[in-house]
């Protein structure tokens, strides 16, 4: 190639480049800030991908704003200290009407006025940060720290999707600082901590903790992989002069390109903030983020100036923050649960409680790390909480409740409670397991309830109880014995009359020709949920074909990672795991295959659930949408085809309804999906 050709195909590489950046920073935009994306995640990767590629051909055309420069570097020895130019203050609070009206009475006496105009918006439960631009470049991230200095996360923050590395727009001040709270949304936490259980590594405690550990790892590539996002909160004194009042400085954040929360509100007097309150607080569950109160701060600035700050709080802004919601109870004991996976979980049964809307009298401590960091005890007063207002756990011993002399320190067990064999702990897991998958009845139990379940082989009937006694009885072995039943083997089971008995096996014989996607999940296949199951299913329409692919077809399918494609591999590289499936084959076990692409019902459909869905998880609503072809979005836009709203349903329902766009309540939901699926 001539000198001249070369420099033309670099010129046309650097044109390539410079515009799929722009097109990658206008997704990020839509996806984070707009919360509307434009583009599929596999259409998103594959763009990334290109610029990847031209990239690596050409070094020269590298640029540290680009998407592809994210994670870099070698993990570091350490944090340096960074001073802020202004401190980063905490907030004064008040827990109820009183005062937030006494706040109100003396900023409207001090500043002589009769109405005080504020911005409102949800506290977030996350971490603070700086970030800094320069040029419109982002050149440091920090801590609050102390509020006088924290430490440089720089390179933990640039892997943060949400966070620009490039400023939006041109009319950016040269010099820009930006306040913000990072978080680790509620989803995003449950699929992470489901994964870790799955995969026997440490789960994370709360989503806050969970935030403020991944800022603080030393290697940014384990931050990487930590679902974090923002909402930036204020200016700091770098560019605030551009605006006269705190709500039009978010919208220019927002015009910047960081996220900034869609719950924000003008408020003019107390009893628009008190009415805000309110409104917030009702959606505190259908959220998908954690708040723990609402921020508000007066609008003007120059209002601000004059009410002035104390030594740690601004005078001007306050945060209200309901009591948390918590209950006093006694931990009566402490139980030993294995699950289908052999992990051995220590479980908490406590004195019946009501709490979060719910009587509560169990609640699972994740493993015997988490037992001895909360240092609970049989007999013990504790503090329960129902995290996300959904999942029971212990908050904290209350050591003046608890009489002495106290119960016995927990022992880790070293043995299976089921079936008494030894347990396993990997070097790098804090979850013990049972190696015992054939021999154990507790894993066989919850094996038959997983493969049974309306997701998986829809088996109505088979629950706990009648998988227990058949378990006990000597009758089921595996799951491939469930299609040798008979029934005179089922009829003469307790409590199981002859109707009963039949209606299973007709069930048990319809299940024969489930999806292969089904199957599949079924399959209990570590690190497989619904969605992976159904891209597996399209890529190898049947068992066989699985079973023959290698580490390299695994990996090159979307959504499958290394982990992903290790875990198949593991499953069936296990002689007993592939003889069950000769065994469900022989006993005519018959999966459908995968409808071609493009003609499942709800194919190129986008759908969003909204509101709280009390008959099944909203993992579960979501896995079933996609098992059906549609593209589950976090928020409605022109292109949404159908909302589900359950209770509490907020502004999506009402978008939804401004817009025409059809909303189905759970009931109608449910019924949907038995006539489509």
């Amino acid at each position: 190639m001539s000198a001249t050709d070369s420099e033309a195909a670099l010129s046309a590489a650097r044109r390539e480049a410079e515009a799929l950046r722009q097109a990658l920073a206008d997704h990020n935009y839509a996806y984070y800030v707009l919360d509307a994306p434009t583009v599929s995640d596999a259409a998103y990767d594959a763009l990334f991908d290109r610029l990847g590629a031209l990239e690596a051909a050409h070094p020269e055309l590298q640029d540290p704003s680009s998407p592809t420069q994210r994670v870099g570097g070698a993990p570091a020895a350490g944090f340096q200290s960074v001073a802020h130019p202004t401190a980063m203050l905490s907030l004064g609070k008040c827990t109820d009407e009183e005062g937030l009206r006494d706040f109100d009475e003396r900023l409207r006496r001090e500043l002589e006025r009769d109405t005080l105009v504020y911005t409102c918006e949800p506290k977030i439960d996350g971490v603070a940060v700086r970030l800094v631009y320069e040029a419109g470049q982002l050149v440091l991230a920090a801590t609050r720290g102390d509020g006088q200095a924290g430490e440089d996360i720089t390179s933990n923050v640039r892997t943060i999707a949400a966070v620009p590395l490039a400023l939006r727009g041109d009319d950016w001040p040269a010099g820009l600082e930006v306040r913000g709270e990072v978080y680790m949304a509620r989803s995003a936490f449950a699929q992470y901590n489901a994964g870790a259980e799955a995969g026997g590594y440490k789960p994370l405690v709360n989503a806050r903790n969970g935030a403020a550990g991944s800022l603080r790892q030393l290697d940014p590539a384990i931050t990487a992989r930590r679902p974090l996002r923002i909402f930036a909160y204020s200016l700091g004194e770098a560019g605030s002069e551009r605006f006269a009042c705190h709500f039009d400085a978010l919208e220019g954040l927002r015009r910047w390109g960081l996220p900034v929360n869609p719950l924000a509100a003008r408020c003019e007097g107390i009893e628009a903030v008190r009415a805000y309150i309110d409104r917030c607080l009702a959606q505190r569950s259908t959220l998908d983020y954690e708040i723990d109160g609402v921020v508000i701060k007066l609008d003007d600035f120059n209002l601000q100036a004059a009410a002035g700050v104390l030594s740690r709080t601004p005078r001007w802004a306050l945060a209200f923050k309901p009591p948390a919601e918590e209950a006093l109870t006694r931990l009566e004991a402490l139980e030993l649960q294995v699950g289908r996976t052999g992990a051995v979980t220590p479980v908490a049964r406590l004195a019946p409680v009501f709490v979060g809307g719910v009587t509560v009298s169990n609640a699972t401590l994740h493993n015997f790390d988490e037992v001895a960091r909360l240092d609970v005890r049989p007999g013990d007063a504790v503090w329960v909480r129902r995290a996300g207002d959904v999942i029971p756990q212990i908050v904290r011993v209350d050591y003046d409740l608890t009489a002495e002399p106290r119960g016995p320190v927990p022992e880790v067990p070293e043995v299976c409670p089921v079936c008494s064999a030894t347990l396993r702990r990997a070097e790098d897991a804090v979850v013990l397991r049972c190696p015992n998958s054939q021999g154990c009845s507790a894993q066989l139990v919850a094996g038959l309830q997983h493969f049974a379940q309306r997701t998986a082989m829809d088996i109505d009937g088979l629950g706990e109880k009648l998988a227990t006694a058949l378990v006990e009885g000597g009758h089921l072995k595996d799951v491939a014995d469930l299609y040798r039943l008979d029934l005179p083997t089922l009829a003469g089971l307790p409590r199981m009359a002859e109707k009963s008995a039949q209606n299973l096996l007709d069930a048990i014989e319809s299940s024969k020709r489930r999806p292969l996607a089904r199957v599949l999940f079924a399959l209990g296949i570590r690190e497989v949920g619904e969605a992976t199951a159904v891209t597996l299913a399209e890529a190898f329409p049947s068992l066989p074909a699985l079973l023959a692919a290698d580490f390299e077809q695994l990996t090159a399918l979307r959504d499958v990672g290394p982990i992903v494609a290790q875990g198949v591999l593991d499953h069936f590289s296990e002689p007993a795991h592939r003889a069950l499936v000769d065994r469900l084959l022989a006993q005519g076990v018959d999966p459908e295959p995968p409808a071609p692409r493009g003609a499942t019902p709800l194919a190129g459909q986008t759908w969003v659930l909204t509101g709280t869905l009390e008959t099944m998880p909203r993992k579960v609503a979501k896995d079933r949408l996609i098992a059906l072809g549609a593209k589950v979005a976090g928020s409605v836009s022109k292109q949404t085809a159908c909302v589900v709203a359950g209770p509490g349903a907020g502004q999506k329902r009402a978008a939804a309804e401004a817009a025409g766009i059809p909303i189905l309540d759970e009931a109608a939901f449910i019924e949907f999906l038995e006539t489509t699926e």
